[in-house]
């Protein structure tokens, strides 16, 4: 059959325009969909609160407006954190020795020289008390201790073994940085953290809706019982839980409560929201230029909550509740999940 010319040129022109933009659409999803992530709309958001339940900290809720990003669908992993060290040979924070020179350089004026014995590899860990304590306190429950690690999180004797897809924890804001560098990604603000966690329902006291916490049907790895000292583990884990344990958000990410804390890229000012009650719409926050006060207190943000967190003492597995961490220290309790810039 004989068609126009026109007609055939049209076709072609269509043919050609559909190739394309299928071939575009094959690239433009291979860099912008990586493995393991969920893409997160750009929008805005209510960030913090002015509820009862807020801390100061949070307060006042004021309008945050984020681009889209990408963000790991899990918290990272023991096996994800072993491929970077396997990869490269870093040794993190708590693997190093520290000197004289650097503890008093991050401690109060008059602070005296640690004795040399006490200069070796090593981190803090949480033990359950033997009964009831006073919380105020939390030198109770946190203890230093020499050869805890990423490997081995409650110090020598303990192993990550069996533990391959738990959340990497004794890693301080400086190895989590290093991670997400060779991994081609890096921390989020803490705006993008909690419009991630929000998943979309805005306004809402935790990541899955208005319901409180469920003993009988568990929402998040959290504190069960009497903290310090009896965990009744109703949510099945003493500490970490495997992550993808619990239902992900709207947004298709895991445990954005409990779990563990996770670091954000932003240095932590405790009155950064009374700063910004201005009532105009903050664009793409990056949190302060420096830490406030003085050195030695400096810290960077974590979000989270983690499975230490029990709303007779800790209610931070909120996802407008915020913390601050050195950045120089890991816990048993503190991980990361990392981002990626989305195309536009």
């Amino acid at each position: 059959m004989n068609r126009p010319i026109g007609s055939l040129v049209v076709v072609l022109a269509g043919a050609a325009a559909f190739a394309a933009a299928f071939i575009l659409m094959r690239r433009v999803t291979a860099e912008t969909a990586p493995p393991r992530m969920a893409r997160i709309p750009g929008g805005e958001v209510e960030m913090g609160t002015d509820s009862d339940a807020g801390r100061p900290e949070e307060k006042p809720s004021h309008r945050v407006r984020v681009r889209g990003f990408w963000m790991d669908e899990t918290e990272v992993t023991n096996a994800q954190f072993r491929a970077f060290v396997d990869a490269t040979g870093y040794k993190t924070t708590a693997e190093r020795a520290p000197t004289a020179e650097e503890i008093l350089a991050n401690a109060p004026p008059g602070t005296p020289a640690p004795p040399a014995d006490k200069l070796v590899p090593g981190s803090l860990v949480f033990r359950k008390t033997a009964a009831a304590v006073d919380t105020a306190d939390f030198t109770h429950w946190w203890h230093w201790t020499p050869g805890a690690d990423w490997r081995h999180p409650e110090g020598p004797g303990s192993s990550i073994d069996g533990r391959e897809n738990h959340p990497v924890v004794q890693v301080s804001w400086d190895d989590a940085t290093a991670y997400a560098k060779w991994a081609g990604r890096r921390l989020p603000t803490e705006a993008e953290w909690e419009f991630a966690a929000r998943g979309g329902l805005a306004g809402k006291t935790y990541v899955w809706g208005d319901s409180p916490f469920s003993d009988e049907k568990p929402q998040a790895n959290i504190w069960q019982g009497e903290f310090p000292w009896k965990n009744t583990l109703r949510d099945g884990f003493e500490r970490t839980a495997p992550v993808k344990s619990f239902p992900p958000n709207p947004f298709g990410l895991f445990d954005m409560s409990g779990n563990v804390w996770e670091w954000c890229s932003d240095w932590f000012d405790p009155a950064l929201y009374q700063k910004r009650a201005s009532g105009h719409v903050v664009v793409d926050p990056q949190g302060p230029d420096k830490a406030p006060g003085p050195a030695f207190n400096a810290r960077r943000t974590e979000r989270g909550g983690s499975f230490l967190c029990h709303d007779a003492y800790c209610s931070r597995y909120r996802p407008s509740a915020r913390h601050g961490g050195a950045p120089d220290t890991g816990m048993s309790h503190v991980g990361f999940r990392c981002v990626r810039d989305a195309a536009r």
